[in-house]
């Protein structure tokens, strides 16, 4: 009989219940995740970016979900995101009229992520933000973190959230304008340049 040295963790061979992902592109990413405004919608605008790991390296297998209000600040109420057939069970897409505010978004091979979506309005007092989730390999628990868009820098600046955030770190959570309703984010996992995380109690 073999005997096996677990005296240590050095020792003992990991199990998938001790491994961290990626397990995400079995069941989570939907068709059409990325697609949140209604194809064809006069105001829709683009966000897109790069996850990179620690060592600057883009990973090709995060996850991201996205939500955020509607034009006019308000959280999106309608259904959706995940129709499906009740009588098949099968997978409907959205249904492309209605506004949902939420996407999931898997990174390509490249590590490259985007989403169609429409300019979120101002929530109170806070400037105009899109919440984000970051689920990747390395992370026992998933990362919270905003994307700011350019535009109103009256209320950027006054924003309950970034005036509490280092000058030299602030841009780490604002969108840059590349103009066509274009704007890039990327999210740098740690080191130089770490994307501000949020810590929700």
């Amino acid at each position: 009989m073999t005997k096996i040295d677990t005296s240590g963790p050095e020792t003992v061979l990991p199990t998938p219940s001790h491994t961290v992902g990626p397990f995400y592109g079995y069941a989570l990413p939907f068709r059409g995740g990325e697609d949140i405004a209604p194809v064809g919608h006069p105001d829709t605008i683009t966000v897109h970016g790069y996850v990179y790991d620690g060592e600057g390296s883009p990973l090709p297998d995060a996850l991201l979900e996205v939500w955020g209000p509607d034009p006019d600040g308000k959280p999106a109420t309608a259904d959706g995101s995940m129709r499906r057939d009740p009588a098949s069970g099968g997978f409907l897409g959205r249904n492309g009229v209605e506004f949902t505010g939420f996407g999931r978004i898997q990174t390509d091979a490249n590590g490259h992520w985007y989403a169609r979506t429409l300019r979120p309005g101002a929530r109170g007092a806070g400037a105009p933000h899109v919440s984000v989730c970051v689920f990747a390999r390395g992370l026992l628990v998933h990362l919270f973190t905003r994307i700011y868009l350019p535009g109103d820098e009256a209320l950027l600046a006054t924003d309950p959230l970034l005036s509490r955030v280092h000058a030299e770190r602030r841009d780490t959570l604002i969108a840059a304008d590349e103009g066509n309703g274009t704007y890039r984010f990327d999210i740098r996992l740690q080191g130089e340049g770490e994307t501000v995380f949020l810590e929700f109690q």
